[in-house]
C-alpha cells in the first residue's frame, strides 16, 4: 500500500484512519477488511478498492432535513455541506452482521452519537429505515477520495444535538425549498456540497422526502444503483 505523509493533518482525524473498514466487491459481498486510510487513497481506489458505507437522512417531525457542514479538519471533503451523517460500518462482529443491514444500522447509530451527539437511546437501529444502496466514486483531492457502496438510511424523529466541532462546523434543518436554494448555490460554486449528497439530491431525495410516511414502496434491497 502507498505511504502517505499525514503529519499536516488533524490529529483526531488521523487516529480515525486506523479504523478497519469492510472491503466488498461490486455486488456488496464482503471480501476482507482494510484501514480507513487505505480505503480512501485514490491510488488504491484506482485499482478497484471498494468499501461499505452509509448515508443517514434524518428528518424532524416538521419534515425538515438535518444537514451538516463537515469541519475543515476532515481529510475528505472538508467544509462541504452534506446529509445528516455519512460514515462506514467497521469490520467488527456487531457491524458486520448483514441480516436486514442491522450491522450498518448499528454503525449509523454509533456515528450519529459520535458526530452529532445524538444520545444512542434516541435513535435505535430499529428506527432506522434501510431504503437502498448506491455505488459511486469521487476524488476529494489529488491524494484522497471515496469509492463506496452506500446504504441509504432514513430516520424521522426529533433529537437532541451536541455536535463534535472536530467533525462538524455547522448544522441546520432545511425545508425542500431551502435545500434547493443550497443546491443552486453549490451549482454556482458559492458553497461546496459532497458528491454523494449531490448525486442523491439530484436523483432520489425529493421523491423520498415527499413520501416520508410511505417509504415502504421505495425499499429496494436487491438493486445497487450505479451512479
Amino acid at each position: 500500500m502507498p505511504e502517505v505523509n499525514t503529519d499536516s493533518l488533524d490529529e483526531q482525524q488521523v487516529r480515525l484512519l486506523a479504523e478497519m473498514c469492510i472491503l466488498i466487491d461490486e455486488n456488496d459481498n464482503r471480501v476482507g477488511a482494510d484501514t480507513k486510510k487505505n480505503c480512501h487513497l485514490n491510488e488504491n481506489i484506482d485499482k478497484g478498492l471498494l468499501h461499505r458505507a452509509f448515508s443517514v437522512f434524518l428528518f424532524n417531525t416538521e419534515n425538515k432535513l438535518l444537514l451538516q457542514q463537515r469541519s475543515n479538519a476532515k481529510i475528505t471533503f472538508p467544509d462541504c455541506f452534506t446529509n445528516t451523517c455519512c460514515s462506514h460500518p467497521l469490520s467488527h462482529p456487531l457491524e458486520l452482521e448483514e441480516n436486514d443491514a442491522i450491522g450498518v444500522r448499528r454503525a449509523a447509530q454509533r456515528r450519529m452519537k459520535a458526530e452529532l451527539g445524538i444520545p444512542m437511546e434516541q435513535v435505535t437501529p430499529e428506527e432506522i429505515v434501510y431504503l437502498t444502496r448506491i455505488h459511486y466514486k469521487a476524488k476529494s483531492d489529488g491524494i484522497w477520495g471515496e469509492h463506496e457502496i452506500d446504504y441509504i438510511l432514513f430516520v424521522q424523529k426529533d433529537v437532541t444535538l451536541n455536535p463534535d466541532p472536530n467533525e462538524i462546523q455547522s448544522y441546520r434543518y432545511v425545508t425542500q425549498k431551502e435545500l434547493k436554494q443550497l443546491l443552486d448555490k453549490a451549482s454556482r460554486n458559492e458553497v461546496k456540497i459532497t458528491p454523494w449528497f449531490k448525486l442523491i439530491a439530484e436523483t432520489f431525495l425529493f421523491k423520498w422526502w415527499d413520501n416520508l410516511p410511505n417509504l415502504g414502496k421505495f425499499v429496494d434491497h436487491e438493486k445497487i444503483h450505479r451512479m
